[in-house]
């Protein structure tokens, strides 16, 4: 069984499923010169899952598309709004950006978060739990059904989908890298640091319950599993004054995904020493550069 596979079934039983059932547009709105549609997914179990989707307005297009994972922060209930309004830890939101550079984008509200905050973050943890699931294997089955749903539209070239996020979204979008072999390119910010380090140094419980997967350690370590993606651009982000990246922690992350990808071709870093948990304004920068580069 491959490491792919392995951290798969880690992740729940049918991970990651047979992606949305139903998709209804409610209605739409400008945004910088393009359009944002107001969608409702539907999933398997019904559960009804709302979403963003900023694309080019109709009669343009086709173009590159990225999956923008939104992040945590305790604020739950912001979830797609991120994409549009942005965050404090951020230089703005992206949606600007994004537009200037020709890229749509599905920003997915993810469980217990926005319109889905109740049940909270650990009701919903301890149910997956109990039935041998994870919250973190259904957010990656929902990005991965979003990654369907890109590849599917019409306003969307599907040999040239990404990945984006901050923070929760960081870590969302190199996991989907890792696993969907559809994500041409990712970049996270804000969120990689080998695990077992963490917990060694006592500094992961600063993480959600979302982000724990029973039995992972043994398998993969964080370098390992990010290193899925090869030979794929992945780009990596960190201020080594953030909580969530001490240094020792990255520098073992970092070790091990060049050792999986064979070196530094297809890996990007913007390391910033004094950065902590936030997006600046030369990180923006870099993000950007590499998404036109390796998308645009």
């Amino acid at each position: 069984m491959t490491t792919r596979a392995k951290i798969a079934g880690l992740l729940g039983p049918g991970f990651p499923g047979q992606g949305f059932a139903s998709v209804t547009v409610l209605g739409s709105s400008e945004c910088h010169g393009w359009v944002v549609e107001d969608l409702l997914f539907t999933d398997a179990n019904r559960e009804k899952i709302p979403a963003f989707f900023l694309r080019p307005p109709e009669g343009k297009g086709p173009v590159p598309a990225l999956v923008y994972c939104h992040a945590h922060g305790n604020r739950y209930t912001m979830g797609r709004d991120e994409l549009v309004a942005g965050r404090p830890s951020l230089q703005g939101a992206y949606a600007r950006d994004l537009v200037a550079s020709g890229i749509a984008a599905l920003c997915i509200e993810m469980p217990c978060f926005g319109a889905r905050h109740h049940p909270g973050e650990s009701e919903r943890a301890k149910t997956h739990l109990w039935r041998g699931k994870t919250l973190f294997g259904q957010m990656l089955a929902e990005q991965m059904a979003g990654v369907g749903y890109l590849a599917g539209h019409r306003a969307v070239l599907p040999d040239k989908i990404g990945a984006l996020g901050f923070s929760m979204g960081s870590t969302l979008a190199w996991w989907l890298a890792a696993l969907d072999e559809r994500i041409r390119a990712a970049s996270a910010l804000c969120s990689f640091a080998d695990l077992e380090t963490l917990v060694e140094l006592g500094a992961h419980d600063g993480h959600g319950i979302y982000m724990s997967v029973p039995g992972l350690l043994p398998i993969a370590r964080t370098g390992e599993i990010a290193g899925l993606a090869a030979p794929r651009p992945l780009q990596i982000c960190v201020g080594l004054q953030d909580w969530s990246t001490p240094e020792a922690a990255f520098s073992i992350g970092r070790r091990d995904l060049v050792a999986a990808y064979g070196g530094t071709n297809g890996l990007s870093f913007h390391i910033d020493p004094d950065a902590a948990h936030e997006e600046t304004p030369a990180m923006r920068q870099a993000v950007l550069d590499f998404l036109r580069r390796e998308l645009a």
